[in-house]
């Protein structure tokens, strides 16, 4: 039997459990190919899901391998997909992604245009298109004043950005000073510290407006009270759109509040992940934007495959500045 390495979960846990192990070598089936992974994306939710958080959404058991995708370069392809992929660079969401070979769906892998590497390919996977995703749902406007929070994450630094670009003034809001400095770097005009008491009404006094009422809209990359928080930054008539869970559960925003308030609330994954080929147009997209340079992932740090846990340790002490990417 030939071998792989790969990071397994044995049980449910802390980072510790995330142990490397040999699994046997993947194999193409009908629709399918095999691709050798460069760089493995990782996002927040490998961390929940490792924790046991979720089961009724993501219904994985240990003995498991994480991960939900990367970049790399198909090494064969199975019944019914051509031949000519092999050998193409490509992202590829697939589940077991913490490993040197994964089997992806051929309708669902995109070719990485020239001149984007595999890491910044990688880091475009889940945050590019969760970020195209977001701007669309919030409906950027020119001259609207934008807040976004966890501004620093993987998606939220693309936000930023893509407002920058749609002619909004951005307010960005994150934890310290290292996370704030890189949100202003990328075209907020002002960087608020959500570790701050009141900060929310900090955000609405830079917002301007009258008695600093605060932002046209927000994006709540944080969820639980602090995205509660994120949705008192938002003025009457404003929008409010929610995404975040890394405070375990989505921001509970009261509806009557909300109509009182004349603000309109969109959760984007209320109703599930988007559709596969929705969520693949927006990784087009994003892909292509970054291969022209409008947008670039903001890679905060990379660990070999075999240190998955110190990824996973870094993101929960909220140390991790930017993309976390596992180098294959």
């Amino acid at each position: 039997m030939v071998a792989v390495r790969a990071i397994e979960v044995r049980e449910f846990g802390g980072p510790e459990v995330l142990v490397p192990a040999e699994v046997p070598e993947p194999a193409a089936g009908a629709g399918q190919v095999v691709v050798g992974l460069a760089v493995a994306d990782v996002i927040y939710l490998d961390t929940l899901l490792r924790s046991g958080w979720g089961g009724e959404h993501f219904p994985v058991k240990p003995p498991y391998v994480p991960g939900n995708g990367g970049a790399g370069t198909v090494l064969a392809v199975g019944e019914g997909v051509d031949a000519a992929w092999v050998g193409r660079r490509v992202v590829a969401p697939a589940s077991g992604a913490y490993a040197e070979q994964v089997v992806a769906d051929a309708a669902e892998i995109v070719e990485i245009p020239d001149g984007l590497g595999f890491a910044e390919a990688a880091a475009m996977l889940h945050d590019g298109a969760t970020a195209i995703l977001l701007a669309r749902a919030g409906q950027l406007r020119e001259d609207e004043t934008v807040l976004v929070a966890a501004a620093a994450g993987g998606a939220g630094s693309l936000v930023v950005q893509l407002a920058r670009d749609a002619g909004a003034r951005v307010v960005a809001a994150a934890r310290g000073e290292r996370k704030l400095a890189l949100a202003r770097e990328l075209g907020a005009e002002h960087a608020v510290d959500y570790s701050a008491d009141g900060w929310q009404h900090r955000a609405r006094e830079v917002a301007g407006g009258a008695g600093g009422a605060g932002v046209d809209l927000a994006f709540d990359g944080a969820g639980g009270a602090l995205g509660k928080r994120v949705f008192e930054t938002v003025a009457p008539g404003g929008r409010f759109v929610t995404y975040g869970t890394s405070e375990g559960g989505f921001a509970d925003i009261d509806q009557r509040t909300a109509e009182e308030r004349n603000v309109q609330v969109t959760n984007l994954l209320a109703g599930g992940p988007p559709a596969q080929s929705v969520r693949q147009a927006a990784l087009v997209e994003a892909l292509d934007l970054a291969a022209a340079g409008r947008i670039r992932p903001s890679i905060g740090a990379t660990y070999p495959l075999a240190r998955a846990e110190d990824a996973h340790a870094s993101l929960a002490r909220r140390a991790t500045v930017g993309k976390s990417l596992l180098v294959v």
